[in-house]
């Protein structure tokens, strides 16, 4: 499992995010996005994984 394939599978496992996009540049870049399809994280992983952010205000915008 690759840190790219974690990340979608947070990104999927987020209500309302039906397509994230990918910029897959070459062949293999797809096939680790196609495989994250599969993999599911459950709760503790994704506490886990959003303990340390920090939230804040997107530049440019009040």
């Amino acid at each position: 499992m690759k840190p790219t394939q974690v990340a979608l599978a947070w990104l999927l496992s987020k209500p309302g995010v039906t397509a994230p996009i990918v910029g897959a540049s070459k062949p293999p870049h797809l096939d680790e996005a196609v495989a994250a399809l599969d993999l599911r994280l459950d709760a503790a992983e994704i506490t886990s994984l959003e303990e340390l952010y920090a939230p804040h205000a997107i530049r440019g915008h009040q």
